[in-house]
This record gives structure tokens, C-alpha cells and sequence, in this order.
């Protein structure tokens, strides 16, 4: 072999033993998790070992009743959670933007509850749901109002952990649309204003359509956490009353570690994961406007 042939391959050797540790953790950690869910998904386990089963772990998901209540119930909190939590969020962006000690210590108190965790964060608020002895009851009491059990309820329990969700969530996505008010240039800003343009014309055709691929961004970070995030479902309801809270995580954790079912956990997976792919694409393909169409 040539020497000049021979020397590319010897200068690929040194960035390949810097990325080897990296490599090993995301073939380890990564990909292979994703084909060992693949094989569940398409495998049974019984007496005689593991049998391929094809789509019948599937079939058996998509006729589970209780799937198609996780289903829905994800599908509204998705909805009840980054709908109010996007508006908030651009609330207090537009409020917070600019200099200043009050609006730095407004964003800072505004961003408090992103850093609390999850599980603590719903202990927190069982104070608040608790019936009768809870502060909201209480204070509902006070003002001569029946309070309700906002935990036990079936048709209260999940918008209950939404609003949870919400308070927690709407000062993270606060950081990005602050992020995204402060890159639009202020030509066009002033050029409205030369236009006569009002407050509410600023926003509608200079603010948000600037904000479209922010608004993309978060958008599925919003999805991805309506989806991932089930700790305050442990603590507060552990998918109950009567399946009103069980969402897609927790019933592939329960089929998975409580049923020992791991064919319909995995599928249960897939298909989540299908689902977030397709959300996500949508999400950033409308993101990037009129052009990504064409």
C-alpha cells in the first residue's frame, strides 16, 4: 500500500480512540435498548422460552381498553399542558423582556419551579389537592365555597396534575421565547411602529410569526415532557381514580414491572415512540413556515 494511501487511515486512528468510550456508551446505552425493545415487541415469553409472535403484541395493545384510556388521557394532558403552559410562557416573555432588577427578579422567581424537582413538586401540591384539610379547601372554606376532591375525583384528578404541570413548566419555556424575543431585529420593530402599528399588531404579524421556529422548538420539548414526565403520577394518584390519570408512561411501567407482560410493555413503547416522531416532525416542518412546504 502506498504511504499516502497508508497515512489517512493512520490520522483516523487517534479521533476514533478519543470517540471509542463515547461510542461504546451510546451502542450500550442507546442503540442497543432500542433493538432489545424492537425483539420484545415481536417476542413472547412463555414456559418454552421466547417465541416470535409478529404483531400480535400489537394487536393484543390496540384491544386493551385500558390502552386506549392511557391514550386519551395523554392526548389531553399533552393538550391541557402545553397549550396554557406556551400561552404563560409568552405571557411572561413579553411582560419580563428588557433590563432591570424587578424584571430580573421576576424571571428569576418565574423560573423558581423549574428547579424543584418533580417528585417534590407534587408533594407540594398533594397539600394543596388533600380534601377537606388542603389549602385550597380551606381557603374555598373561608369564603363560605364546598371544596371538592380534586385527587379522587375522576373527572377533577387529571386536570388536577395538569395544573401542576403547568405551574412547573411555563418558566423553562419562558427562557427560550425571551430567548427568541430578543433575537427579532429591531428594524422590523421600528418599522412598525413607523407603520402606526398598534400593540396587538405588533404581536400578531411581527412577534409571533418571528417566533415560529421558537415556538417549534418548545413545542416539542413541551410533547416530550407531556409524554416522559409521570413522577407526580406516582406520587398524587398512581394513575387512578379509575384509570382517570393513567398516562402512556405509566402503563408501559405497569404492564412492565407489574404485570411482567414484556412483549405488551415494548409495544406499548414502539408505538409511543412512533407517536412522538410524527408529533415532532409536524411540529418543526410547520415551524419553519411556508418554506419547508415548498
Amino acid at each position: 500500500m502506498p504511504a499516502a494511501a497508508r497515512q489517512p487511515r493512520a490520522g483516523l486512528l487517534l479521533p476514533l480512540a478519543l470517540l471509542s468510550p463515547s461510542l461504546v456508551f451510546l451502542a450500550l446505552f442507546t442503540y442497543w435498548p432500542v433493538v432489545e425493545v424492537l425483539w420484545d415487541a415481536t417476542h413472547a415469553v412463555t414456559r418454552r422460552g421466547t417465541r416470535f409472535v409478529g404483531l400480535d403484541n400489537f394487536a393484543a395493545l390496540f384491544a386493551d381498553p385500558t390502552f386506549q384510556r392511557a391514550l386519551l388521557n395523554n392526548a389531553l394532558y399533552a393538550v391541557g399542558t402545553v397549550v396554557p403552559s406556551l400561552v404563560l410562557a409568552l405571557a411572561f416573555a413579553l411582560a419580563l423582556n428588557g433590563a432591570g432588577r424587578v424584571r430580573a427578579l421576576m424571571r428569576a422567581l418565574f423560573f423558581l419551579p423549574v428547579m424543584i424537582p418533580l417528585v417534590a413538586a407534587a408533594a407540594l401540591f398533594l397539600f394543596l389537592f388533600l380534601p377537606g384539610i388542603g389549602l385550597i379547601d380551606h381557603h374555598l372554606a373561608r369564603l363560605g365555597l364546598p371544596g371538592a376532591n380534586w385527587l379522587g375525583d375522576p373527572d377533577l384528578a387529571l386536570a388536577a396534575i395538569t395544573v401542576l404541570t403547568v405551574w412547573k413548566n411555563a418558566g423553562y419555556y419562558m427562557l427560550f421565547i425571551l430567548a427568541g424575543l430578543q433575537a427579532i431585529p429591531d428594524e422590523a420593530k421600528e418599522a412598525a411602529l413607523l407603520d402606526g402599528a398598534g400593540p396587538w399588531q405588533r404581536l400578531r404579524f411581527v412577534t409571533l410569526p418571528a417566533l415560529r421556529p421558537t415556538f417549534a422548538f418548545v413545542g416539542v420539548i413541551a410533547l416530550l415532557n407531556a409524554v416522559t414526565q409521570v413522577d407526580h403520577v406516582f406520587v398524587l394518584t398512581k394513575g387512578g381514580p379509575s384509570d382517570a390519570t393513567k398516562l402512556l408512561l405509566f402503563y408501559i411501567y405497569e404492564q412492565a414491572a407489574e404485570r411482567y407482560d414484556a412483549g405488551r410493555a415494548a409495544a406499548a413503547t414502539v408505538v409511543t415512540l412512533g407517536l412522538l416522531a410524527a408529533l415532532t416532525t409536524l411540529s418543526l416542518a410547520r415551524g419553519q413556515g411556508p418554506e419547508a412546504a415548498r
